[in-house]
């Protein structure tokens, strides 16, 4: 009997393998290019934008910071309730959480109100939530796209792989970018995807992040970035890969103002006619949708990692980089090296073993922890226990935190906000956004968040006695807790990660 059940399983396994060989992606469905708005200043946000650039801004764009998740939360709601004739939205995870549901809220109110919607997320995150995104994109004036789809099994993650084991290189290239844009006159752009954590509105587990704001001239640049992948061969409708939704009562929509602490900063300038941001010139950085092809190595030209590297090696006082996943390889080393030589500080910033959603990332991480240390890189990993004193990042209270920011600040004065972590995954594989500008005013914003996390929020990493082994400190000085593995994690977390250590090689973390 055992026998059989071992042979019917076995059967039913090839039966599947078989399946999954023969589905693939749909050839023939409707598909229409559109693009962004041609004429913004035409829209009351556009007007908005214009009056508050008055006085001679020429090319130079608005950039305000959004460091507290309640804060990035509210002004995507601004966006979305303000918004007169587009909305665009592009993110690698739209969570199927409370957050999700009350911004979709804000967006479907917007469908109702004449505002064509356009939301293309990436297809990885979206495992039986097709109903979900079916029934958003039926209603009148939204369209939905999944970005470099699986073709079958797509209830769930483990049937997704199954059905698409032949197509593995492909499927392994994501769109990571998050983009939310409004009349293409604003725009809010950087690490944020859309869910609970990102918004510090979890009760056990939050991140750590960066936003900006974004008015001016740069906004017509992400928005043409925006319509490159909307309108790419890996693009899809949600129609063409997902089950048809049987007919169901008319769904229920989230509470519109659940969640919300009043009018936030933007919806408060915006009602008044001025926003109050930095005005500086910046650019965008965004990779093309080929980016994901998986037949050939992406041209140079096709990536912005090259830009930031460049824009590292400019650097001629200090280099300060917050990434969660932080995996330099040896040219990384090499490129940190080459800074250190030439006199200029470097400061890291990073997830420790206790803060890190991804333990796979962090044993490529931790092989570079030692040369880095050897050349006098001021190395941190944030702790999982941040606390009350950080008013930045919004309370974190008993919630379990996490870095997710990715940013760079060059000589006090040029920063890098995006989607882009420094890891070969978003270099090669990944498609990433950011913007770059010079502003020694956001800079200095950025420094004190990284000072704040760095005096009670993050462990230092130093060498003991100048030999490969690492020891871990918090505190004030000349009361440090010392710690000589670790910190925080249990010894099974460590032993499997040093078992699992020679079969993570970088290129997959």
């Amino acid at each position: 009997m055992r026998k059989s059940g071992r042979d019917f399983r076995a059967g039913f396994l090839a039966v599947l393998l078989v399946l999954g060989g023969c589905v693939s992606l749909p050839r023939n469905f409707d598909k229409f290019p559109s693009t962004a708005l041609k004429h913004p200043q035409n829209t009351t946000l556009g007007r908005i934008v214009e009056k508050s650039a008055a006085g001679g801004t020429g090319d130079l764009s608005g950039i305000r910071l959004l460091s507290s998740g309640q804060e990035a939360f509210d002004s995507l709601i601004a966006l979305a309730d303000r918004a007169e004739r587009t909305l665009d939205l592009q993110y690698y995870i739209i969570d199927q959480d409370e957050s999700s549901r009350i911004i979709l809220e804000h967006v479907r109110m917007a469908a109702q109100r004449g505002v064509r919607v356009r939301i293309l997320v990436d297809d990885f995150n979206t495992a039986g939530e097709d109903r979900r995104f079916m029934r958003l994109g039926e209603l009148p004036n939204i369209e939905v796209r999944v970005f470099n789809p699986f073709p079958g099994g797509r209830f769930a993650m483990w049937s997704r792989f199954l059905f698409s084991a032949y197509d593995i290189p492909r499927i392994n290239h994501r769109m990571h970018n998050k983009l939310f844009v409004a009349d293409n006159a604003i725009a809010i752009t950087g690490g944020r995807n859309i869910g609970d954590q990102y918004f510090m509105r979890d009760h056990t587990y939050n991140f750590v992040d960066l936003d900006v704001v974004a008015a001016g001239p740069i906004v017509p640049e992400l928005s043409a970035s925006f319509d490159r992948f909307w309108n790419s061969k890996y693009s899809y409708p949600i129609a063409s890969v997902a089950a048809p939704v049987p007919a169901e009562p008319e769904p229920k929509f989230a509470d519109a103002g659940a969640g919300r602490e009043g009018p936030n900063f933007l919806a408060r300038e915006l009602d008044a006619g001025n926003l109050k941001l930095d005005w500086v010139p910046a650019t965008v950085l965004a990779d093309r949708p080929v980016k994901i092809a998986s037949e050939t190595s992406p041209a140079e030209e096709e990536t912005i990692a090259n830009n930031i590297a460049a824009l590292i090696r400019s650097a001629h006082q200090d280099v300060q980089i917050i990434s969660p996943y932080f995996v330099p390889g040896k040219k990384g080393v090499a490129l940190i090296s080459g800074l250190v030589h030439r006199g200029v500080h470097v400061r890291i910033l990073t997830n420790s073993l206790a803060t890190t959603d991804a333990p796979l990332v962090h044993i490529g991480y931790s092989r570079y922890r030692v040369p880095l240390l050897k050349l006098g890189v001021d190395l941190r990993e944030l702790r999982p226990r941040i606390g009350n004193a950080r008013p930045h990042f919004h309370p974190f209270r008993y919630s379990t935190a996490s870095l997710h920011a990715k940013a760079l600040v060059i000589d006090d004065s040029t920063v890098f906000i995006g989607s882009l972590n420094m890891d070969a995954r978003s270099a090669h594989t990944n498609t990433e956004l950011g913007i770059v500008f010079r502003s020694k005013e956001i800079a200095a914003q950025v420094t004190n968040l990284l000072d704040g996390i760095s005096t009670d929020g993050s462990y230092k990493l130093r060498l003991i006695d100048h030999s490969d082994r690492i020891e871990w400190l918090s505190g004030a000085p000349g009361a440090e807790k010392v710690w000589r593995h670790d910190p925080d994690t249990t010894l099974l977390q460590r032993l499997s990660l040093k078992l699992l250590t020679p079969f993570a090689p970088e290129e997959l973390l």
